[in-house]
């Protein structure tokens, strides 16, 4: 498995792994013909140094995402933080250690930029997720909140 930033040509597989739940199946338009808003995220994504994007490979498949930005902040003594959002593996790669080695990576790279604490969400309605999470050494130690605008 490699690790690599994901490019723009990647988008259609990416956006495939972000609908692959009945979460994201609800909000996400996969394939192969996906909307340009994708590409106008993934473009402000890509100039932002504190952003990135990066999929997990298998003999050039994709098969997990994440992506992955620094906030700096004043807390924590001006320390960084690393977030870590739209976490998925492929279905048929769930439990073969893909995610743990994915999370893994993220918090070895935030912990390389010196940053004080890694942090994400994920919805109360994936127990599966949360469990995984907690295994991976993360706490719920903050109630997180949400306003959707659209």
């Amino acid at each position: 498995m490699t690790f690599r930033e994901a490019t723009a040509a990647d988008l259609p597989q990416i956006v495939r792994l972000l609908a692959d739940d009945p979460l994201g199946s609800a909000r996400e338009t996969a394939g192969d013909d996906i909307p340009g808003a994708y590409f106008t995220a993934f473009a402000a994504i890509e100039k932002d140094p504190n952003n990135t994007v990066v999929v997990a490979e298998i003999d050039g498949e994709i098969i997990g995402t994440l992506q992955l930005t620094y906030i700096p902040g004043l807390t924590y003594a001006g320390g960084e933080r690393a977030q870590i959002e739209g976490v998925r593996v492929a279905l048929d790669q769930r439990g073969h250690g893909v995610g743990q080695a994915l999370i893994g990576w993220a918090v070895d790279q935030a912990r390389a930029r010196g940053c004080r604490l890694v942090q994400l969400t994920t919805d109360r309605q994936r127990p599966d997720a949360i469990r995984f999470y907690q295994k991976m050494g993360f706490r719920p130690s903050h109630m997180g909140m949400k306003y959707h605008l659209a």
